[in-house]
């Protein structure tokens, strides 16, 4: 049996028992006060879906780019609303919630309308002579139904970028929004349905409960963004009807430091990528591995830099994002108490405000409680080691990450890291940012994920590649080759016709 346990503690928070919507509109500023009457059922809603699939509705591409608009219209016209709810959430800042919640989920819907055309065409193939007379290409298909579970750190983003895939491929969709973020999970429910078709498109709401009778169901293909934990549940899931998923998972992130580097610029880049979000990034730089020269050169920089940046009391800065539970603020105190390494910078806390500053640990070891699991969190831990070559091997002895930093003005050192390493992403000399570029896939390898998405990849991510070949009657000499009997004359040529070589011909 199929059982949610890992993913239990993410609905203890929230005050109310969390209940599930459909595609609902509503004035209401909460959809919690809907009258039953409204509420569907987790089958009358799939089976909604299903039957406008069917339909052939989805295809056409002036219907996907309506939808497309559509969604960019309720992202601009409620871009306040959206950032009142992540404060909610997160107390994350307009800044933040505008360049990573807004923008990047406008720039890729700008991306999908304007390669919209090119991504629908046939892919045509090369031939060989056997086939001269054929068309042979590729056709893009969407899947069906498919399901979306979206996280809670960027509760916006995460959820309606790959859904911006699904849509351009032509599918029907259903989103499960993170209910730890439950004043963001609340304003989409409630826009949704203002903007996108009801028939073809869905909203789910609910806890761990909820969750699990929802991957009871068939669908299409399953996208979770979320943790390692869960993401094994959700495999079991899929498991039972073979549905496909992709899985956008985290892991720990190194940040290696090695060779000429000016340690003021390198602090900047480190201290907005680690503590953008409060530390609460699939992507953020987990630990930084250098030399102990180096390490003395940063620490006082990464120092001043956080001054900077927010204040000399960062508690009272308003670009400083919370975390987002009490449970996660006792999990991350926990890894901070367990620590053997030294608090440099920072280590302030307070419970009620759910609030750790941004926090900085030297003399950790490999084993350390720092480094057993991915931090998520305002905590940066700095390992020394004085070869670039050690270092290396010690990434390599941990999981695959999402995303692998090396920061360095030596093209030698960033040249031998990337061919030395396995990661979802790269970057030097700085870290997040890859993630913004609609060109480049974003996904991870091994424990941090599989599949990819945004721009064309995301399109691919929720299409079938089928292959097609449309062939007449002509040739039929030609085709005489393959029929009994068969004869070594007849093979020789079959064998010349479809072999690589016959290509030129064309």
């Amino acid at each position: 049996m199929v059982t949610l346990e890992p993913i239990i503690h993410l609905s203890r928070e929230l005050l109310p028992t969390p209940k599930f919507f459909f595609g609902l509109t509503t004035n209401r500023s909460r959809v919690g006060h809907l009258p039953l009457e409204k509420m569907e059922s987790q089958s009358q809603v799939l089976e909604r879906l299903r039957t406008a699939f069917e339909s052939g509705v989805t295809i056409p591409e002036k219907f996907r780019r309506t939808q497309l608009t559509n969604l960019m219209s309720m992202i601009k016209d409620n871009e306040e609303q959206i950032v009142n709810a992540l404060h909610k959430d997160l107390t994350k800042p307009k800044f933040e919630a505008i360049l990573s919640e807004v923008d990047i989920v406008m720039n890729e819907l700008h991306y999908a309308l304007s390669n919209l055309t090119s991504w629908m065409q046939p892919e045509y193939v090369s031939k060989n002579l056997a086939t001269k007379l054929d068309d042979c290409f590729v056709r893009r298909e969407p899947l069906g139904v498919v399901l979306i579970i979206g996280p809670w750190n960027y509760p916006m983003q995460l959820l309606i970028l790959p859904m911006i895939g699904a849509i351009a491929a032509g599918n029907c969709v259903v989103i499960k929004p993170s209910e730890v973020s439950a004043a963001t999970d609340n304003l989409i429910t409630e826009l949704m349905p203002k903007y996108l078709s009801k028939d073809c498109y869905a909203v789910v709401r609910g806890g761990p409960k909820e969750t699990q009778a929802l991957l009871k169901n068939r669908f299409d293909h399953i996208f979770y963004t979320g943790s390692q934990a869960v993401a094994r549940v959700v495999l079991q899931a899929a498991a039972v009807h073979l549905t496909p998923v992709t899985l956008e998972l985290g892991g720990k992130c190194p940040c290696l430091i090695y060779g000429r580097v000016n340690a003021t610029a390198a602090a900047h880049r480190l201290v907005w990528a680690k503590f953008f979000n409060a530390g609460q990034s699939c992507v953020a730089p987990d630990y930084v591995l250098c030399s102990k020269a180096t390490r003395d050169a940063l620490v006082p920089a990464l120092r001043q830099v956080l001054e900077d940046f927010y204040g000399s009391d960062i508690q009272k800065s308003p670009d400083m994002s919370r975390i987002v539970t009490p449970k996660h603020w006792t999990r991350l105190m926990g890894l901070l108490n367990r620590t053997k390494g030294k608090v440099v910078v920072g280590g302030e806390h307070d419970e009620k405000d759910r609030y750790i500053a941004p926090t900085v640990v030297v003399d950790v070891a490999e084993d350390d409680a720092l480094m057993e699991e991915e931090i998520f969190g305002p905590i940066l831990p700095i390992l020394t080691i004085e070869s670039l070559e050690e270092s290396i091997k010690l990434t390599k002895r941990k999981e695959k990450p999402l995303a692998f930093y090396v920061f360095s003005d030596e093209s030698s050192v960033v040249k031998k890291v990337l061919e030395n390493s396995s990661s979802g992403g790269f970057c030097s000399n700085d870290g997040i940012v890859h993630m913004a570029l609609p060109g480049l896939p974003f996904g991870g390898v091994g424990n941090s994920g599989f599949g990819h998405y945004h721009g064309h990849w995301g399109f691919e991510a929720f299409s079938h590649r089928r292959a097609v070949m449309l062939r007449g009657w002509a040739l039929e000499k030609l085709n005489a080759l393959r029929y009994p009997p068969y004869s070594d004359e007849k093979l020789s040529w079959l064998r010349w016709t479809t072999s690589p070589k016959s290509c030129s011909i064309m």
